[in-house]
């Protein structure tokens, strides 16, 4: 059983990780402001991480026009990952 959780959470981890690049294309593409939104690609990456992005930009505001709440974003992102990696080691060195 423990092989099978290890494996969940190495899937668990892997997708953090692709979502992770899908947001920092988010954030490199508000680098240009004539995008078009509209079209379907964007609007997809947009409405996958707009929402996690929202949860951020709740907490800290925009500082001069710049919003710094992907960083905390990725931050918390890289933590949870670590963690998730540590316990899946934890699972297979308990089998």
């Amino acid at each position: 059983m423990a092989p099978v959780i290890g494996d969940l959470i190495g899937v668990l981890a892997q997708t953090l990780s692709i979502y992770t690049l899908v947001l920092l294309v988010r954030v490199l593409l508000t680098w240009f402001p004539n995008l078009d939104w509209g079209n379907p690609v964007l609007s997809t990456v947009s409405a996958v991480t707009d929402p996690y992005l929202n949860v951020f930009r709740g907490l800290i505001p925009p500082l001069g026009g710049l919003d710094l709440s992907a960083i905390v974003a990725f931050l918390a992102l890289q933590l949870i990952q670590s963690l998730l990696e540590q316990s899946r080691v934890l699972f297979y060195a308990a089998y």
